[in-house]
């Protein structure tokens, strides 16, 4: 056995060990004596009897043990021309005030923040000083339409939000102020206070409830760390849910703080005084992940980047950025090498850079197809790592563990389960299927420190959603397969959620803004396959009887309604009408067989359906072509 297999091993062997051991690398102000509560099943908690703070464990210790000086983040926007640095001190510093801003306007521990903002070191800022007063934050991606927004803001009831004035793309500005104001103003819960970052490329306006961060700022006393419970909340972080609600996964302090730390270590190959790169946005879990907490935790130097990675200026935008800073390991999604290698297939802008210093890619948030995989590979002559996670798990469920063992790299796998990760790929039946059956990827309960708790004020949903299906299981919502040794293949999702450039989302959302619209009938949105973003959602719709309407004009009505319910991250572009959906005899639409024909699949026609005939005229425009 490896070096892997024993560590892998012993997780599972001894959980109450090895989780202990782990969690010696984090600053405890009461230390565990034990790992496990598995009292109240299936409600595990880590870690019930330790107390500490993330944002002490960020920031605080690095100073106090005298590595103040050394550099904590590193902001680089070429969308507006301006870099900056912060050491651990300045960092603290900023944190420590913003902190005392949210005490005075009455927040607490157990409070909730909800911040829409985009990426700026002051969103890590707001980030941290939640966590330094035990308040949960919930960071909702800018790019969302106030309709989601609103969503979040009702079932989060936060005391205060903040936002900035606006973000900046590389063509356009996007007020942020506005789609905020029309949120709470259709909110049944709204926050009392809202914090507003003015930005000099587009000022907000200010109303009665608006507060501005600089002036809050500029008189702020410094608010201590408050200590609390490993078990208590640090963060809520909505991820798309099928019944258009969005879920609340709810992520603790301990045990998130020492999964974190050991990924870092043993995953990653990052330690105190490495520069690390996560070129994500705040907005999902990988922002929260791995732009502020794990590499903060383990002292490195976190890269923040406002930009993309082409266009900004160039393709040679992320070649330039790990040269510049001494960057040791980058991780993006494939989304952002298909749109690099598309501009730039001969890797003629990495030939300009340094990149001497880079160690390893990481990728993950979507599936790696095996071309992008030998691209990168051969272009930039480093270990190219895909990895499977969720913003569920908060970590990787499987990866190559760089930090502990370079393993055989498989391309199409994530590689082998991480610590604490026992995943099963089981049958309708709930059995386990033979290695190199497709089934759905589950994970045997208890899942691993870091992973979520529940679902933000609904147990039941939590249950329902994820352990139920597979009682004393995780469902992942992935299918795939184990290979005869044990390696990881994730092929796609088994519900309605769709992965358009690694933002999970909802095309039942969709499906309910196409059918509000007065024209349609009925509709269905599937996932199909997109050279760039990996998926992308094409919708199909009836019409109703009687109904006439311009081509055109119905296809810019259908898409301006999902951009405005969903946002232009959901990428909704394409949309067919057609004369009736395929259904089952009780009337169910039959997507799953969408799905597949679309992904190029010869199934036979369902044994449930209504009228094959229906399904066989939809080949055509499933698979792309004209009727």
């Amino acid at each position: 056995m490896g070096k892997y297999h024993d560590v892998h091993a012993a997780s599972l062997s001894d959980p109450e060990k090895f989780w202990l051991d782990a969690a010696q690398a984090v600053t405890w102000s009461r230390a565990p004596e034990r790992a496990l509560d598995d009292g109240n099943p299936p409600f595990y908690r880590w870690f019930p009897d330790g107390r500490l703070n993330t944002c002490y464990n960020a920031l605080d210790r690095h100073v106090a043990a005298g590595h103040g000086d050394r550099t904590a983040l590193i902001y680089d926007s070429p969308v507006t021309g301006n870099a900056a640095r912060y050491t651990y001190a300045e960092l603290l510093d900023e944190v420590a005030r913003f902190a005392g801003v949210l005490r005075d306007l009455g927040v607490g521990k157990g409070d909730r923040v909800v911040i829409y903002m985009p990426m700026v070191p002051q969103t890590v800022v707001a980030m941290l000083a939640c966590a330094r007063l035990g308040a949960i934050h919930s960071v909702v991606f800018g790019g969302f339409a106030a309709k989601e927004l609103t969503a979040r803001i009702d079932d989060a009831a936060p005391k205060v939000l903040i936002c900035a004035s606006c973000g900046i793309e590389p063509t356009r500005v996007v007020p942020y102020k506005p789609i905020v104001d029309e949120a709470i103003a259709a909110s049944a819960r709204p926050p009392e206070k809202v914090i507003v970052l003015q930005r000099e490329r587009l000022r907000a306006e200010m109303g009665e409830r608006d507060l501005d961060w600089d002036e809050l700022m500029a008189g702020a006393q410094p608010a201590p760390c408050v200590d609390l419970a490993a078990t208590d909340p640090l963060y809520i972080l909505y991820t798309s849910g099928t019944t258009g609600k969005p879920k609340g996964v709810v992520r603790d302090n301990g045990g998130h703080a020492v999964a974190l730390s050991w990924s870092m270590a043993g995953i990653y190959g990052i330690g105190p005084g490495d520069v690390w790169w996560a070129a994500s946005d705040v907005g999902w879990v990988v922002g929260h992940s791995y732009i502020v907490y794990a590499p903060l935790l383990v002292g490195a130097t976190t890269v923040l980047y406002e930009g993309k990675p082409v266009g900004t200026p160039d393709a040679g935008a992320f070649w330039r950025v790990i040269s510049q800073y001494g960057v040791k390991a980058l991780f993006t999604a494939p989304t952002a090498l298909r749109a690099i290698k598309k501009v730039d297939p001969d890797g003629r802008e990495i030939a300009k850079y340094d990149l001497s210093g880079f160690r390893t890619l990481f990728l993950a948030g979507e599936r790696l197809d095996p071309e992008t995989y030998h691209w990168a590979s051969a272009k930039l002559n480093v270990p190219v790592v895909d990895h499977w996670w969720q913003t569920e798990t908060g970590w990787a469920v499987a990866a190559n563990p760089v930090g502990v063992e370079l393993l055989p790299i498989k391309p199409g796998s994530p590689t082998l389960p991480m610590p604490g990760y026992d995943v099963r790929v089981l049958g309708p039946d709930g059995a386990e299927v033979p290695r190199g059956t497709e089934g759905a990827i589950c994970i045997r309960l208890p899942m691993p420190p870091g992973t979520l708790l529940t679902l933000w004020g609904d147990d039941q949903r939590y249950v329902e959603s994820y352990l139920s299906r597979y009682p004393g299981f995780y469902l992942t919502g992935d299918s795939g397969y184990l290979d005869e040794d044990g390696y990881v293949y994730v092929m796609g999702r088994t519900d309605d959620i769709i992965n358009v450039a690694g933002h999970r989302l909802s095309t039942g959302a969709m499906e309910a803004a196409l059918a509000a619209h007065p024209a349609v009938a009925e509709c269905a949105v599937i996932g199909v396959s997109d050279p760039l973003k990996g998926q992308v959602p094409k919708g199909f719709v009836v019409l109703k009887s009687g109904v006439e309407i311009d081509p055109d004009r119905l296809r810019d009505e259908l898409i301006a309604r999902v951009r405005q319910d969903i946002g232009a991250v959901a990428a909704f572009k394409e949309v067919v009408v057609v004369d009736a959906l395929p259904k089952t005899r009780s009337g169910k639409i039959l997507r799953k067989a969408m799905r597949e024909i679309a992904a190029g699949k010869d199934i036979p026609v369902p044994s449930t359906i209504e009228d094959p005939a229906v399904l066989d005229r939809l080949r055509p425009l499933l698979r792309g072509r004209d009727a």
